[in-house]
């Protein structure tokens, strides 16, 4: 697995980070995520692909960086 990281766009609350979290976990149940909201900051550890992981952040209604 590898390190990925995201600047997402629109995480305005702890839902969004939820959903966020439940969005990237439906791609790799396995990733350990770290947001920092504040940031626009998503970091992924995932052996998924980044693309994989971008689309389902994008699926959200989040902008993915």
């Amino acid at each position: 697995s590898m390190q990925q990281v995201f600047e997402v766009q629109g995480m305005t609350c702890g839902h969004c980070e939820r959903a966020v979290t439940n969005a990237i976990q439906g791609v790799d149940a396995q990733a350990q995520i770290k947001i920092d909201r504040a940031a626009n900051r998503v970091e992924v550890e995932t052996g998924a692909s980044r693309e994989a992981v971008a689309a389902a952040i994008a699926e959200e209604g989040y902008k993915v960086a």
